[in-house]
């Protein structure tokens, strides 16, 4: 058998101080980004999404980030998906980036609110055509009989929409999620690895500290 419990690796690529982070986490967020992007790191935008049902029930899945700034993390979706509806009944999300290259992991608490529909339809003309499609198609986290349901509602949707504008569904658009809590983490050795948090106070200032590994 595999020894599952040996697998480990040592981190020893970089460091992470008090003394060199930005006293804005949107802006250390943005340098660690672009240095990700510079690694050429496939999928650097993939993030784990994870949301609560109204119970406390946990849910988590992979999505992709499409936008971020000082209001927020921005990603798409079906609004009737699993993740949907566990937002529409607890605003409070968690995201992480895990940027293994880098020896990199970024975790964000905050509350979730949907874009505006000018931004959902701007990101949704963006797409390519078959993702326009498919997003009519599918009636995400729903269950089907067979993949041939799913395929026949594609080419149906596909033949409706023939030489037309597709236009966005009403029950598909974007999260913004306000970041809370913000914390940078950068592996170390002997597993004593640096993580800075930013917390936001009242006055909308970042509480910077360093929590235990």
């Amino acid at each position: 058998m595999n020894n599952i419990a040996g697998i480990r690796t040592e981190y020893k690529l970089q460091t992470l101080n008090e003394a060199d982070v930005d006293s804005n986490p949107i802006q250390q967020f943005d340098k660690w980004w672009n240095e990700a992007m510079n690694s050429e790191i496939d999928e650097v935008n993939a993030m784990a999404l994870a949301t609560a049902s109204p119970e406390g029930k946990p849910s988590v899945r992979i999505v992709l980030l499409k936008d971020y700034n000082e209001n927020g993390f921005v990603f798409f979706t079906n609004y009737e998906s699993n993740k949907g509806l566990s937002l529409a009944n607890n605003p409070q999300a968690s995201i992480v980036f895990f940027w293994k290259e880098l020896q990199r992991q970024v975790r964000i608490d905050g509350i979730a609110e949907k874009v505006n529909a000018a931004e959902s339809d701007t990101y949704f003309a963006s797409r390519p055509e078959g993702s326009r499609i498919g997003a009519w198609a599918s009636p995400q986290s729903k269950v089907i009989t067979t993949r041939e349901e799913l395929e026949n509602k594609y080419d149906a949707y596909q033949q409706q929409f023939a030489e037309k504008n597709i236009p966005r569904p009403a029950f598909w658009g974007g999260y913004r999620i306000k970041p809370l809590v913000i914390e940078f983490w950068q592996g170390r050795q002997n597993r004593l690895h640096d993580r800075i948090q930013y917390t936001i106070e009242k006055d909308n200032s970042w509480k910077i500290e360093r929590l235990a590994p």
